[in-house]
Formats: C-alpha cells, structure tokens, sequence
C-alpha cells in the first residue's frame, strides 16, 4: 500500500466516517457522514465512475429487497399488527414473567424472519416499552426483556440473509443465492440463537419478575409509538381473523423470496410484488392511498448502503485488500473449521471496533480475491456473517440496529448504561458465537460430506 495522497484521503474519509456515524451529533442521521465520505473518497480518485456503476449493480437488488421490506412492515403497523401482537403476547404469558421472557424473544426472532433486523428493532423496541410500561414493571426488570430482545433481534438477521441489507450486498459479493445460504446457515445459526437466549435467561433468572399483570389493554392507545394503527374492527374475534390473514399473506411472500432464488428470479421483484399488493390490501381496507410511504419509508438506507460500498470499494481499490489477504490466509488455509472459527472470530473483532456493515463488507471483498475453492469461500462468508450479526453485539457500537435500540429504550425512559450492557454481552455473546461457528462447521460437512473427501 503506497501512501500517497489519495491513500491518506481514503483512510481518513473512512475513519472520519465511522466516528460520526458512531457519535451522530445532535442526532445526525447516519446516512449524512456516510454520503460525504463517500464524495471524498470519490474526489480522491480511489473510486472511478466506473467503480460506481459496478457499486449500483451490486447493491440494488439488496436494497430494494430491504425497502419494500420495509414498506410491509410500515403497512402492517398501519393496520394495527404489532399492538395486536404484542397484546396476544402478554395473554400467553398468562401473569408469568419467565413466560414473557421467552415469548418476548421469539416475537424479536421472528419479527427479524419476517422483516429484517432494523425494521424489527424500530418497531418492536417501542411496543415493548410500552407493554412493559403498562405493566408497571420497575426498572431493572424491564432491561432483561428490552436486552435480550434486541440482542435477539439483531443477531436473527444470520439464519437467512433476506433479514439484513449488509448481508445481501455481501450475498452478491460472493454470487451465493439466498437459498443456498439458507440451507448452509438456518440450522447452525437457529441453534447458536436458541444458545444465546438460554444463556440470557441464565443471566437474568433472579431478575426478572415472578408475575406481571394479564390485562394490557389500551396499548394501542399510547402515543410513544411513532405510527398510529388505524384499523378499527366490529369485534375481537374480527380482528384476530383479519390480522392472522395478514400474517398469513406475509409468511406467503417470505417463503416466494426462497422459492424465487432456488429458480433464479430476482428476490427483489418478490419483495416489491408482495409490498404492492400489502399497499393495495391497505388501500381498499383503510382507504389510505400508497403516497403516504414517500413520507414514511427510510430511503436513506440505500444512500447508506450506497455510500458505505463506495468508502470500502475505495479502501479495496488503495490496496487493504492486499494486505489483508496476507494476514487472513492462514486463517482459512487448513481444514473448513479453521476457516469457519477463525474468520468469524476475526469479523467479531472487526465488527465491535468499525462496526459490523464497513466490517463484514471488507471481510468479504478479501475472501473473494484470495482465490479460494468454493466450499470454503462460503463457509468463511457464513462465519463473516456470523461474526457481523451475533459477535457484533459485544458492545453497543458493534451494530447500527444496537445504537438504534439504545436510544429507543432511553426516549423510552429505561435506563441502561454501557457497562450494563457489557457485563451482559461479554458473558453470553462469546461462547454463543464460537458454538454457532463450530456448528456451522458440523452442519456444512454434514451437508457437503461428499465434497470434503
């Protein structure tokens, strides 16, 4: 790597870009340090306009499958889903606060199945404030619901890529399909988040309460929640059917994604058909037209997403690449375990310092030129992703969805600090993380046997 002038640009666009996505003055949205960086790098020559045009193409289909995930999940709040929901939860947890515990866990891992890790986190966090809120809890016995939800959440993003725009950019990276990274990932990455939250009930057994109050009702009526559900319904019974047929409508439009990778049709246009016909349910339901989603949608994630790829395409194009191919081949020379526990390790570490998109990114652009056979270039992917999505979660600025959850809970008015945070995470997230990568291992050789001999 020469360090001329366009090298010391780059590296400063990306180290000043990080901080203040990190630090996000006065609230800055992130996508405004990213965007800026993103034209110094350009500026300094170390991205070309042709560089771009390949940036486009990489990162589209991801995109627009993450928006029009996006669109459903802001349709669905509209009809009321998610109140609903989280009533229905308090329910099953018929007065027990252990039972709440687990109930509230799967809520978080399937909101992240369904939609994806920031969408989960944006709207489940608030819900959940408010049923805890409601249930006059105190405290320290909301932060084992409000923790270990959003770890869950966060770290459900890794059994199937859809559920994580970073994860489908470096799906791309690799010319891996959805499909195939789901056969490879659901079962070791299930199994490690069935791990973690055992582990976090461990943690947090002599916390959480005993009983918590049945009759939630009225939650729908708070005003914390930024999206108002609009749906009114002649009884209770009308709205269970109606919101289990959208439940229904949505697990079709998921399940269509894996079905239309395993035939090759773009994802994207699934996403977008599903989110259009949700659109047009709402219409003649609610009779509120689709131009409200100009408004609602955060089309910032693609400027984001755009404009983290052109800072680590050029961060690749000044020669990082090179280097890092010289200190990660060892790790992934030897035997698949090696390369599973290894890079995911170091994607760990990569991630709780840059945080997890930049991390897993340049992960993968470096497994991509080091001329790798195609089983271990995807099991070093799987153990990136891994890394990125659960070992990320060691410190809150690991993850972009962490930092989003932290300042939901304290508007919230629920008080967690960092250390608070850490004594939790430094216990659960390191042995939940090498277990899911020694399985990811087990699985894949399971899976591959005959290819490994």
């Amino acid at each position: 790597m020469q360090f001329q002038p366009m090298v010391w640009m780059t590296i400063f666009s990306f180290v000043a870009t990080l901080i203040f996505i990190l630090w996000r003055p006065r609230g800055m949205n992130e996508a405004i340090p990213a965007t800026i960086g993103a034209v110094l790098v350009f500026i300094s020559g170390s991205v070309t306009l042709a560089d771009l045009g390949i940036i486009t193409e990489t990162i589209s289909g991801a995109a627009i499958t993450i928006i029009a995930t996006i669109v459903m999940a802001i349709v669905l709040e509209s009809f009321g889903f998610f109140n609903w929901v989280a009533e229905k939860l308090a329910a099953k947890a018929k007065g027990s606060g252990i039972r709440l515990f687990w109930y509230v866990n799967l809520l978080c891992f399937l909101m992240t199945l369904f939609f994806n890790n920031d969408g989960s986190i944006l709207i489940t966090t608030p819900i959940l404030v408010m049923l805890l809120n409601n249930m006059g809890l105190k405290n320290h016995q909301k932060i084992p619901y409000l923790l270990s939800g959003g770890l869950i959440a966060t770290a459900s993003s890794a059994p199937i890529g859809v559920s994580n725009i970073v994860n489908l950019i470096a799906l791309k990276i690799v010319d891996m399909s959805l499909y195939m990274h789901t056969a490879m990932m659901f079962v070791p990455a299930t199994l490690g988040l069935l791990l973690l939250v055992y582990l976090l009930f461990l943690r947090f057994k002599k916390v959480l309460p005993k009983t918590v109050p049945i009759n939630v009702k009225g939650l729908t009526k708070s005003s914390y929640h930024p999206l108002k559900p609009e749906t009114k319904h002649s009884s209770e019974k009308d709205r269970s059917r109606f919101m289990r047929n959208v439940l229904l409508f949505v697990f079709a439009v998921r399940v269509s994604l894996f079905v239309a990778s395993y035939f090759a049709i773009p994802v994207s246009l699934m996403a977008v058909i599903g989110s259009l016909i949700l659109l047009g349910w709402r219409w003649a339901y609610l009779k509120i037209p689709p131009t409200d989603m100009l408004k609602k949608t955060p089309w910032y994630i693609l400027v984001f997403a755009f404009s983290m790829y052109v800072i680590i395409y050029g961060l690749n194009n000044i020669g990082l690449t090179d280097w890092l191919i010289a200190f990660m081949e060892p790790m992934v020379s030897g035997s698949l375990l090696h390369a599973s526990v290894m890079m995911g390790g170091l994607l760990s570490i990569l991630s709780n310092i840059f945080n997890n998109h930049p991390a897993l990114m340049v992960g993968t652009l470096t497994l991509t030129h080091m001329g790798l056979d195609t089983l271990t270039l995807k099991v070093a992917y799987l153990a990136n992703v891994i890394g990125s999505d659960m070992g990320s979660l060691l410190l809150p600025m690991g993850t972009l969805a962490t930092l989003m959850w932290m300042h939901i809970v304290r508007k919230g008015k629920i008080m967690i600090t960092w250390w608070e945070y850490v004594k939790i995470t430094f216990v659960v997230i390191p042995p939940a993380t090498l277990f899911t990568l020694v399985v990811l291992y087990y699985w894949v050789s399971w899976l591959f046997g005959g290819a490994l001999q």
